[in-house]
């Protein structure tokens, strides 16, 4: 006796979820790549950035590279746990975004248009991971 398999195709829904989450892995993992690199350069050449005098949130340029750099490094990690379907992962993944929308505003005056990229880019993270609910299914075709 052989036991036959029958193979379901997946609903609409359950494709916009699957897409969603992918693309919210894959930007985030971009981002965090981003971070890597921009506190990679802040770590490595502080003198990259332009030091604006009379800012609120006045830090030291090395200081906010560590910041950048392990925050880049988490979101990595983060993405890798979005692509396998590990359940922690989506609120890591908004936790993370959002960490990185706090660290490019607070650096807004030493590189604006960058940061602003980096900002618009985490809310579309964001977006992606809270957009789909718990049981698969997409809020976006209900």
């Amino acid at each position: 006796m052989t036991a036959t398999h029958t193979a379901r195709t997946p609903t609409a829904k359950e494709q916009w979820a699957t897409g969603l989450t992918a693309f919210g892995a894959v930007m985030l993992m971009l981002a965090g790549l981003m971070a890597i690199f921009r506190g990679i350069m802040a770590i490595a050449h502080d003198d990259v950035f332009v030091a604006t005098p009379n800012y609120v949130f006045r830090f030291d340029l090395t200081g906010w590279g560590w910041i950048h750099l392990i925050l880049g490094v988490v979101a990595v990690v983060v993405s890798a746990g979005l692509l396998k379907g590990a359940p922690w992962a989506r609120v890591c993944g908004v936790a993370i975004a959002a960490l990185i929308i706090i660290a490019s505003f607070l650096s807004l005056p030493y590189y604006p248009i960058w940061s602003v990229v980096v900002i618009a880019f985490s809310g579309f993270i964001i977006w992606a991971l809270c957009v789909v609910r718990q049981d698969g299914s997409s809020g976006l075709l209900d």
